[in-house]
């Protein structure tokens, strides 16, 4: 009961903050991030709302997004929807043309002038695609999760040979969702693309089918699965096209019979005669260019891949990743790419140990490091990167040295012969633990990414002691005057990096004076 009333106590602490149930367009939340669609930005508290005990940072994207953490943000976003829902009802009607209804009609025009100015100056299409495809899978990650940790939980208990009457059971629930996620992915994708999304999950469910086998394409008889994931998006799609244009077409009296009947069977037959066909020759690509990539190149590609991860999500590119380790995970069972790319954290956090020993004076940002320190193991970034390393500009780029030499040592293993992958998506860091899988058993996949991630937290803390300060920054910040992180990049000192605007990344945005540099986290 305790635990409720705190997370109630912080959902009524943010909802003034934001403006009030009126300003909430719409409410969600991700693994970390509770994100808010708002009538009027400049009704927000930026400050008071970092300033609360329970919120890591906010971010500014095409959604108000405020950090509360992994399990914090699904406890209080319930109870938040719960309050916007009471205020509403609690709220009286405006009278009729009263200042009421006019105050709220501007704020709401202004707020989507304001949201409109932001994307059109910053969005890219190819970055809003990007961003449309992560909406499709980001859902799916607490059931990869749940699923991976208990597939983990029954091989362990098979190569023990315990409760061999349990372990049928268990495989089952590991599995039951990976059969069935083309179906999820069809759904969310009409869902996400503007169609019916039960219209896309029906017609994703012919990938998945066992009858297709009976089926002989270009040549081929096709098998249940083929074409995976990408084979369901891109079906689902199809089918949102075919019923946009059915609604243009068909005659309402008709259109509850005929829509759906023509967008399942021309969606279905070009995904039974085409699109399995080639988004299976696709994923077989993937799976084989991946395992190429680091049998081959191990080191150099975990070198490249563990250092560039986090500017590759400031622009936003990160994205083009999800479907394809979601695809090496229906495939082989782990994404051999997530442990690599996991070691950035484990730069982050290197790097942070690093400014707290070389800033001795300055209590304000070694206490933001000792409180944001935990997360950060545990692969929750973001307190770490916009309250420390970002806003004082060089150590962000000696924290991706860091990750660059974990990603190196990790995808050396590989290349040796020593496969480390993980079974979901979504964790990292010390999180990532019970997610890791590999080929040459549980224990030496465990040493090796552990041993990564102190190869990850030496290097970054090396590079940013002894090259992540300048004698100009190390007498701005280490004095004991105790600038608050929120003041850091309002400093004389160097320029804070910037991230691209709204669209640089699901966690990105610009830099304002004043305000520390919002960045991407998630690692």
């Amino acid at each position: 009961m305790a635990t409720e009333d705190k997370n109630r106590a912080t959902a009524a602490a943010i909802l003034p903050l934001v403006g009030g149930a009126a300003n909430v367009a719409s409410i969600a939340h991700c693994m970390t991030r509770l994100r808010l669609g708002l009538h009027d930005r400049s009704l927000v508290d930026d400050e008071a709302l970092k300033a609360l005990p329970a919120v890591m940072g906010v971010v500014e994207d095409d959604t108000y997004q405020i950090v509360l953490g992994p399990g914090t943000v699904a406890r209080v976003t319930p109870e938040f929807e719960q309050l916007v829902e009471e205020d509403r009802e609690a709220a009286p009607a405006p009278g009729p043309g009263g200042p009421a209804a006019v105050s709220a009609d501007d704020l709401a025009a202004q707020g989507a002038a304001i949201k409109a100015q932001r994307k059109a100056k910053n969005a890219t299409p190819f970055k809003l695609f990007l961003r449309k495809i992560a909406n499709i899978f980001v859902p799916l990650i607490p059931a990869l999760i749940g699923c991976g940790i208990i597939a983990g939980l029954n091989g362990l208990l098979v190569n023990l040979q315990w409760l061999p009457a349990v372990t049928p059971a268990l495989a089952a629930m590991a599995s039951g969702f990976m059969a069935l996620i083309a179906v999820f992915v069809g759904y969310n994708t009409a869902k996400e693309f503007g169609g019916t999304p039960i219209l896309g999950g029906a017609v994703a469910a012919i990938i998945v089918f066992p009858g297709v086998a009976n089926i002989d394409a270009f040549g081929q008889t096709l098998s249940p699965g083929q074409g995976g994931v990408l084979g369901a998006l891109g079906a689902a799609v199809l089918a949102v096209y075919v019923e946009k244009w059915c609604r243009r077409w068909v005659p309402e009296a008709l259109d509850v019979l005929v829509t759906p009947t023509l967008t399942v069977l021309i969606s279905g037959l070009v995904t039974i005669f085409g699109l399995m066909f080639v988004a299976g020759e696709i994923s077989s690509a993937i799976g084989t260019f991946a395992d190429w990539l680091l049998s081959n190149g191990g080191a150099g590609a975990g070198f490249v891949l563990g250092g560039l991860f986090l500017p590759l999500v400031m622009l936003g590119l990160h994205q083009a990743l999800i479907p394809i380790h979601t695809t090496l995970i229906e495939q082989q069972g782990y994404t051999v790419l997530l442990p690599i790319l996991a070691m950035a954290g484990a730069g982050q956090v290197g790097a942070a140990m690093a400014v707290y020993f070389r800033l001795p004076r300055n209590e304000s940002i070694r206490r933001t490091i000792k409180s944001a320190l935990p997360a950060g193991l545990l692969g929750v970034g973001e307190p770490l990167i916009y309250g420390v390393s970002l806003p004082l500009g060089r150590p962000f780029i000696t924290a991706c040295v860091g990750g660059a030499f974990g990603g190196g040592f990790v995808g050396l293993f590989n290349q040796l012969g020593d496969t480390v992958g993980s079974t979901a998506i979504g964790p990292s860091g010390w999180a990532l633990f019970p997610l890791l899988d590999g080929n040459h058993g549980l224990g030496s996949t465990i040493a090796i990414y552990a041993s990564g991630l102190l190869v990850g937290y030496v290097a970054g803390f090396l590079a940013t002691y002894f090259f992540g300060f300048g004698k100009d920054l190390l007498a701005e910040f280490n004095v004991s005057q105790e600038p608050t992180p929120s003041t850091v990049a309002a400093t004389g000192g160097p320029a804070p990096a910037t991230t691209p605007g709204p669209s640089g990344g699901p966690d990105s945005g610009g830099t304002d004076p004043g305000s520390p540099a919002k960045t991407p986290a998630g690692v």
